[in-house]
């Protein structure tokens, strides 16, 4: 990752505390074993509904001595109906924990539809085989621009248009190199800003966070999928997401932007997204996105994209007054993934906003920012690849 450096004076903060794990789980499917094979296997079946049955009226050709019996033990049914309002108390309490330690458990269903959000170009931000916010949101996008009926779940008919022409697997085996292993990696990214301008690199901390985000995984679903190999070993076999790999790779001026391009960026900051649409005004790609703080809000209105940066230095301004930062003095952070606005800085006409990557991916639209817009660092990358300089970025409220 650390090639030539670009400074770029930005106003970013990083975000707090580590990176999240697993999102939501399916809400209709029991938890299935995640394998390889299982997840390429997953297809979607739509729920069925219980037929309606006929109930026999209780007392049609009943006797009066069984019309007794039947009173008698409605009786009994009422008297057991107090005792056990307790135990159906318990019940609910057990049923939520079994809820709860679902929810936990990525599904090979979950994430077979996340690697196909992604490769149409609806990220649903870090796959991790959980239904989270930015998985449904991901589905609503793609549910809209292809004309399908409105629903932020997985239906029938986005199950049949995200596999519609798409029918490779959803994982694929990955053998580990020399590189993977031998890295350079950093021991340790220390969380405040300022002691983070002492490293000569903000790269990795470990193998598996640099496949995790190579891949667009959680590092939990790398390791789940994984259990008991070694990833900072050459050789190791693993299963990761079929995605477009995350190059380090500086891309010339000349080259970009690459086609499509991005001729138009809209911000949505009340649904945390980012969309880019080309010159026709069609949609090109969609990303979630955090955006903005109480304490820093993103701007509003209209602007455009002075240029782009590909591992940026970050410079911290004393005028900035991030919360936690206590220095008087400017001071620089060098580049790397775990950089403050991660590999790409996509520079707005804004003074020191910008749209950029970060060092926690898996954090993308759940935490706030300090006024600029946070994407994944693929989708931070992919989006400077294709944007025109000049390019119309808009930010909207609804």
């Amino acid at each position: 990752m650390m090639r030539a450096w670009l400074k770029v004076s930005v106003a970013l903060a990083v975000l707090a505390g580590p990176r999240a794990g697993l999102a939501a789980g399916n809400d209709d499917a029991p938890a299935k074993p995640l394998t390889e094979e299982a997840v390429n296997a997953a297809t979607f079946q739509p729920p069925t509904s219980e037929a309606d049955q006929d109930r026999p009226k209780q007392d049609e050709g009943k006797t009066d001595t069984d019309k007794k019996a039947s009173a008698k033990k409605d009786d009994t049914k009422k008297d057991d109906a107090k005792k056990g309002d307790a135990k159906e108390d318990a019940a609910k309490k057990d049923d939520a924990k079994k809820a709860s330690a679902k929810e936990e458990a990525a599904q090979p269903l979950t994430v077979k539809a996340q690697v196909l959000l992604d490769r149409a170009h609806f990220s649903p931000g870090a796959i991790d085989g959980r239904e989270g916010d930015n998985y449904h949101r991901a589905i609503k996008a793609f549910a809209a621009a292809k004309k399908l009926p409105a629903t932020d779940h997985l239906t029938k008919e986005v199950w049949d248009a995200l596999q519609s022409g798409d029918q490779a697997p959803a994982l694929k085996t990955y053998t580990i190199t020399k590189e993977d292993a031998d890295g350079p990696y950093v021991s340790r990214i220390p969380p405040k800003m300022e002691q983070q301008a002492d490293l000569d690199a903000l790269g990795y901390t470990s193998p598996r966070e640099m496949l995790a985000e190579r891949f667009h995984m959680s590092r939990d679903l790398l390791a789940a999928l994984n259990p008991g190999k070694a990833l900072d070993k050459e050789g190791t076999t693993i299963a990761v997401a079929g995605v477009e790999p995350m190059g380090t790779d500086k891309p010339k001026g000349k080259d970009l932007p690459q086609d499509p391009k991005v001729e138009r960026i809209s911000v949505d900051k009340t649904n945390r997204d980012v969309r880019a649409f080309g010159a026709d005004g069609a949609l090109l790609a969609y990303y979630p996105a955090s955006i903005g703080s109480e304490e820093k809000p993103a701007p509003s209105g209209e602007t455009t994209v002075k240029g782009v940066a590909f591992d940026p230095v970050y410079t911290y301004n004393p005028k900035y007054g991030f919360k936690g930062v206590k220095t008087k003095q400017k001071f620089s952070i060098r580049p790397g993934p775990n950089n403050p606005v991660g590999i790409v800085w996509i520079d707005l006409a804004i003074p020191s906003y910008g749209i950029h990557g970060t060092p926690e991916p898996e954090r993308v639209s759940k935490t706030e920012s300090h006024g600029c817009i946070r994407l994944t660092n693929w989708n931070a990358r992919d989006l400077a690849k294709h944007v025109a300089r000049g390019a119309k970025v808009d930010f909207t409220d609804d």
